[in-house]
């Protein structure tokens, strides 16, 4: 009996950006038909995916932020996961701005690092889309012991 010959094993082939698009094309339209995502699924992943991190108290400017906390007051009335997110889905892409409320203390370069790199994770992961940008504004910081409204009370003047 001969040994087998055993070949040399090939390293696995890198995957490029342009493979991936290719790639994503086939997931979201084939024979069979063609998927499409809207605009508030990318928008809540996005949402969601933005929370995920440590550091980002919440999602929105000062009025989105405002209504959201009259609208947990209302029983049954649920913040919107969408909050602070703008999309722009296309066949094949999706852009994101995200508009955040930062913890003190947190460094917001890493911090913006950490919610592009889970924002264009889950995206991608969960629709097919290319995420081609994820841009972030930092509206505001938290700083603990202030009021949800961001201003700290003043003292009144009579006791």
């Amino acid at each position: 009996m001969t040994n087998p010959t055993i070949s040399a094993a090939t390293p696995p082939a890198q995957t490029t950006n342009s493979e991936i698009a290719t790639s994503n094309r086939s997931l979201l339209s084939s024979s069979e038909g063609t998927t499409t995502v809207a605009d508030t699924v990318v928008q809540k992943i996005a949402g969601l995916a933005t929370r995920e991190i440590p550091g980002v108290h919440a999602l929105g400017g000062g009025a989105a932020r405002a209504f959201s906390s009259l609208r947990e007051r209302i029983p049954g009335a649920t913040a919107s996961a969408g909050q602070g997110v703008s999309v722009e889905v296309g066949e094949r892409q999706a852009a994101i701005d995200l508009h955040i409320l930062v913890e003190y203390g947190v460094s917001i370069a890493d911090l913006a690092s950490a919610v592009r790199r889970n924002v264009i994770g889950a995206v991608e992961q969960m629709t097919g889309l290319q995420v081609v940008e994820v841009n972030i504004a930092v509206t505001d910081v938290h700083i603990p012991g202030e009021e949800d409204d961001g201003r700290t009370p003043e003292p009144g003047r009579v006791q």
